[in-house]
């Protein structure tokens, strides 16, 4: 971190590098009065057990304030199983909501009304079920699709990075993704279609500096694949958004995001001739950075989240989750997501940050380290160029071995103690923890195994293979397979079902 800095030693040109709020290079925020005229949407990640479950847990976070709704699914959902699948055995509705068909996402959103609600779904390999369903959801409220607001992650290069829920080999899902983006731009117009994500490349053990690089990397392919597929740039980059981790480094997160706004413009600029302002925005949502809870002194994540959170808005985000002190351990009790949500309404009524537009305006420090986080990402991106692109980088393994690398390099700092974990590696005590965890209740697995049943034992049978034959026709001919798999959903098709339909023409990806 630079030390003893002077203005004269910072090389800033206002209107180039910094510009007002909501002005190119937005390096200042992308909204002109930022949250002087709204505040950030508030979210808490959620999804346990069923669909009645969770849906009992969104209306209690709506009760208690939140602004946006965030879904987590289970993991046969993310990959593409059935909850009746043998491969899902033992993992139904253990880390988010398992839902198979139209039947669960029913339930799911029962009394929330989807036209006046945010939703976000962290949702990747099945991001065009999952919004295909959605909208059928929509439908049955009497919502037209274009009131429909939201984001799908959808961003599956990360998938190949650093998280693994992938289902089809990279090029596929780069199709499935551009057949969003069209199809989006058309008939969900206020949704974002993707959520480029480095919270997850953080996770893995990045730097700030690979969390920017890696992060824009992908969005710079995922732009070239829908040139590639006869998109305009200014008709899909305005709905395109970013997700990014909030670390324990405040100043450092405050300038990473900076400088991810400011590089991002530039290159949307520059590089793809962007003219809308709006292509140019990086807007993103932040989440409180879950690889740095501790399962020792659990108590002390309130504070490590309350940092990172004020370090996501001092760093001007569109919205923001904030982790929980139980998920070390477990998923959070409704009292540790109501203090996570309380934390974000402190720093928003009480704090006073949300009073200026740019509260760290003029930090000379701010300044140079946001210059230096962006020359140095913009090394990753040109060595990526040169490789051809990020997907020949994943394919040679070259981020995962630069992430590898950081993580390695960590760890052994919280193990020599050049690295201190406050209760783990120093200021520990002798005492458990005993705050609360969520259980899951085993029979919950038995329950939605007999409701998938039920569903294909009750819908239109023939109905529902024409839906899906339509599907696998759309994958091999290049058609675009959104309506195709609306169709199918809204015939009672389930998910692994329309999964399997493209695992046929695309097949599954596999480390080599």
């Amino acid at each position: 971190m630079p030390n003893h800095l002077r203005p004269r030693d910072v090389e800033i040109d206002y209107d180039e590098d910094l510009g007002d709020p909501g002005s190119y290079p937005f390096t200042r925020g992308v909204y002109p009065t930022m949250y002087r005229g709204r505040l950030w949407t508030m979210r808490q990640y959620a999804g346990f057990a069923t669909a009645e479950e969770s849906n009992r847990r969104y209306k209690y976070l709506l009760e208690q304030g939140t602004t946006g709704l965030s879904v987590a699914f289970d993991l046969p959902t993310q990959i593409g199983y059935d909850s009746d699948h043998e491969l899902a055995s033992g993992e139904v509705g253990r880390v988010g909501v398992p839902i198979d068909s139209l039947a669960d996402m029913e339930v799911l959103f029962d009394g929330i009304p989807l036209d006046r609600v945010s939703t976000s779904m962290t949702i990747n390999s099945t991001a065009a079920i999952l919004l295909a369903l959605y909208v059928a959801v929509g439908r049955r409220q009497g919502i037209s699709s274009d009131k429909l607001s939201g984001t799908i992650q959808n961003d599956l290069l990360k998938e190949y990075i650093a998280r693994g829920t992938y289902i089809y080999p990279p090029r596929a899902s780069l199709r499935i993704i551009t057949d969003i983006f069209a199809w989006c731009a058309k008939e969900v117009p206020n949704w974002n279609t993707i959520s480029i994500s480095g919270y997850h490349i953080r996770e893995a053990g990045s730097t700030a500096v690979q969390e920017v690089a890696f992060t824009l990397a992908n969005g710079i392919q995922y732009v070239r694949a829908a040139l590639d597929a006869g998109l305009e740039v200014d008709k899909f980059a305005p709905r395109l958004a970013f997700f990014f981790n909030a670390h324990n480094n405040f100043l450092e997160e405050v300038a990473k995001y900076r400088a991810a706004r400011r590089l991002w413009a530039r290159i949307m600029k520059d590089q793809f001739g962007a003219e809308d302002p709006k292509s140019m925005m990086l807007r993103f949502h932040t989440q409180t950075a879950g690889s740095t809870l501790t399962a020792q002194q659990p108590e002390v994540n309130v504070i490590r989240t309350t940092i990172q959170a004020l370090a996501a808005v001092l760093g001007g985000t569109q919205s923001l989750h904030t982790n929980a002190m139980d998920e070390a351990l477990g998923l959070p009790t409704e009292d540790a997501a109501r203090i996570a949500l309380r934390t974000q309404q402190v720093i928003a009524h009480e704090s006073g940050v949300a009073d200026s537009v740019d509260p760290l305006a003029g930090s000379w420090l701010i300044e140079e380290m946001t210059t230096q986080i962006e020359d140095r990402a913009r090394e990753y991106i040109n060595k990526i160029d040169d490789m051809g692109g990020m997907l020949e980088a994943i394919e040679a393994g070259f981020p995962q071995r630069e992430i590898e690398r950081a993580a390695y390099e960590f760890q052994k700092g919280v193990e020599s103690n050049d690295a201190i974990v406050v209760g783990v590696n120093r200021f520990q005590i002798d005492e458990d923890s005993k705050i609360p965890t969520l259980k899951i209740d085993p029979s919950f697995e038995q329950a939605q195994i007999e409701r998938v049943s039920k569903v294909r034992a009750e819908r239109d049978a023939r109905k529902t293979l024409t839906a899906l034959e339509k599907v696998e026709l759309a994958a091999r001919s290049g058609n675009n397979l959104m309506p195709p798999i609306i169709a199918a959903v809204e015939a009672y098709a389930t998910l692994g079902e329309i999964s399997d339909r493209m695992r046929i023409v695309f097949g599954e990806y596999s480390e080599s």
